[in-house]
């Protein structure tokens, strides 16, 4: 099927390759946990919300207060997981503290077909799965500006017990290091300043963005 590509030009955003039918590529967020990754991609659906989807990532726990199905996650039972994962409908699964998640290929598809960015929050192991994958996707590291600044953060929280900091500080310097080397990502944003850095994440994707609404323009 053609679709619409965009391709990174200098690493600072998009640009249009191919006009035929309107099929962004898909854009992953990936980040240690307290480097600010969420806090700047509601400030990115904030502003382009109309452009941006996010993909509803499956899971086998069970929901939260105020979590709704189909919104925040599809809650799916441990056998229906295990069965789409042996039918490869996820582009990336994990298991963390015994419960099953994963992005589901429909769960993107959804997004694309209706003309919008699809972007994903995963973690490095689901980067990784990505890039094993068809998906033509673009890859968005979002880094504090060092380990202790982010014990900081995670300090701050309040939610952390001595065992869960160093098991979020060892993971944070695993995907540091390997958000570090060359062309593992199409964009590296320290996130030292939250303005600075959803400046640089807004140029990175508003390209992309202002030739949407061209060709809305133009229908």
């Amino acid at each position: 099927m053609a679709s619409l590509l965009w391709n990174v030009k200098n690493t600072v955003g998009f640009r249009l390759v191919h006009n035929i039918k309107m099929m962004p590529r898909p854009l992953v967020l990936c980040g240690p946990s307290g480097a600010g990754k969420s806090t700047l991609m509601k400030k990115l659906f904030d502003e382009f919300g109309s452009y941006l989807g996010f993909s509803v990532s499956h899971t086998t726990r069970s929901p939260r207060i105020g979590e709704e199905h189909g919104k925040h996650y599809y809650f799916v039972t441990v056998e229906e997981m295990e069965k789409a994962i042996d039918n490869k409908e996820f582009i990336e699964h994990a298991k963390y503290s015994g419960n099953l998640y994963g992005t589901s290929r429909k769960a993107v598809d959804d997004v694309l077909s209706n003309g919008k960015i699809c972007i994903l929050d995963i973690d490095l192991q689901g980067v990784q799965q990505v890039k094993e994958t068809d998906l033509q996707a673009y890859y968005v590291f979002i880094r504090p500006p060092s380990i202790e600044h982010l014990r900081e953060r995670l300090l701050a929280r309040g939610t952390e017990t001595e065992e869960s900091l160093k098991r979020r500080l060892d993971t944070a310097e695993k995907e540091m290091a390997y958000g570090e080397q060359e062309s593992n990502f199409d964009k590296v944003i320290v996130n030292d300043d939250l303005e600075r850095a959803y400046q640089e994440l807004k140029e990175f994707v508003q390209p992309a963005v202002q030739q949407m609404q061209e060709v809305d323009d133009t229908q």
